[in-house]
């Protein structure tokens, strides 16, 4: 998977190909999906909810270049692989869920492969987790139509916040860095996530 889905395609963080390596995928997927957990394509993981697909995943962490000692906060927990694979480059890690049996299922899965880095919330993710801000980096893995202003508010100076930004079909993947104390902008491409659903996203 690493080797021809994700560092063919131009992946080129080692740590990132290390942490995917690192990170069984498979066990976040539930059977009958598991025999695909390999594939480069997203999942069913229940309650309407997917695992993205290995090389976006691997394309978001890179874009946040992630540091050892940075603290993540993750919006969109799902079955908990993404958070696995940051977990495994940073010191800590936040991650919010707004259904309460999909963060139940991430915490197991988290346990299972010793994740010990990672504080799952239930709760509204696009309002953020101000009790643990800032963040160097933060990732929203369901798609929003505009970034929510309390996560960039909760954004560390240098930070990195990486987003699918656009309607509820199709998004742009979208890369802001603050720099004092301004937001740039960048586009990484097109891309299909799940609705991102709370006060500053979907209403449903």
């Amino acid at each position: 998977m690493v080797e021809y889905q994700i560092a063919a395609r131009g992946i080129r963080d080692q740590r990132v190909l290390s942490a995917m390596k690192e990170v069984p995928r498979h066990l976040f997927v539930p059977p009958p999906y598991d025999k695909s957990a390999y594939e480069d394509y997203p999942l069913p993981i229940g309650n309407g909810q997917t695992i993205s697909q290995p090389y976006i995943v691997a394309l978001m962490t890179e874009l946040l270049a992630l540091q050892s000692t940075d603290r993540v906060l993750e919006i969109g927990t799902g079955c908990g692989y993404q958070a696995a694979v940051l977990a495994a480059l940073v010191r800590q890690v936040t991650t919010i869920e707004r259904i309460p049996e999909v963060a139940g299922l991430a915490r197991a899965n988290l346990a299972a492969v010793g994740s010990k880095n990672v504080e799952v919330i239930v709760g509204d993710g696009t309002l953020g987790y101000p009790k643990k801000a800032p963040y160097e980096g933060i990732i929203i893995t369901a798609a929003t139509p505009s970034i929510p202003r309390p996560l960039i508010e909760q954004l560390a100076e240098g930070g990195r916040l990486v987003a699918p930004v656009g309607g509820r079909d199709i998004q742009e993947l979208i890369r802001l860095r603050k720099k004092d104390g301004s937001i740039n902008e960048d586009n990484h491409g097109g891309v299909r996530f799940v609705p991102l659903i709370g006060e500053c996203g979907w209403n449903g």
